[in-house]
């Protein structure tokens, strides 16, 4: 099969990443901008913000880990950390999705530059994390079929986007509750 013949199991794959990936980003979009919070009556899910930091501080630890193997053609090491990353992100998602339809959102409390920096900073986080659920499953889909060519190919566009938005993740949660302590 040359480089341009796609696998026969790709189009129902491309299917599914869509259906998937727009479902997510419809369901972000809802609990962003136009769910104010269900406040569920004894649920308390305000350690959600620390652990989700912690999980994207995994995540980009992972990450790193992952590219490391790699460089030292450490293929196993490797893909032990990204997978261990992939999770990390789908249950940061997870109790993302959670916290927000429960609390809704939390809005940053400073002014000035200091507000300024930090929606700066939210703005190329969410725009970036936008492609973060496509192109790890596509990068999974072509690890998982041994297509490695392909893999590398999206990796070098998902590895730098993922990576900053972990960690941006992480800094956003800081500026955000250091906005409450001032």
């Amino acid at each position: 099969m040359s480089p341009v013949e796609a696998h026969p199991a790709d189009r129902n794959f491309y299917w599914f990443n869509a259906v998937l990936s727009s479902g997510a980003l419809a369901l972000l979009a809802w609990l962003l901008l136009f769910h104010r919070g269900a406040g569920a009556a004894g649920t308390d899910l305000s350690f959600m913000p620390a652990l989700n930091a912690c999980l994207n501080a995994l995540s980009a630890s992972l990450l790193l880990g992952g590219f490391i193997a790699i460089k030292r053609k450490n293929a196993q090491v490797h893909r032990y950390l990204m997978v261990s990353a992939f999770v990390s992100s789908a249950l940061f998602l997870v109790g993302y999705l959670a916290y927000h339809y429960l609390h809704g959102d939390t809005k940053y409390a400073g002014s000035g530059a200091g507000r300024t920096i930090y929606l700066s900073i939210l703005a190329s986080h969410i725009l970036l994390s936008v492609a973060v659920v496509p192109l790890a499953l596509s990068a999974l889909w072509f690890a998982f079929r041994r297509s490695f060519q392909q893999h590398k190919k999206v990796t070098r566009v998902l590895w730098p986007i993922w990576m900053y938005v972990s960690v941006t993740g992480v800094l956003i949660y800081f500026l955000l509750r250091s906005s409450y302590h001032q």
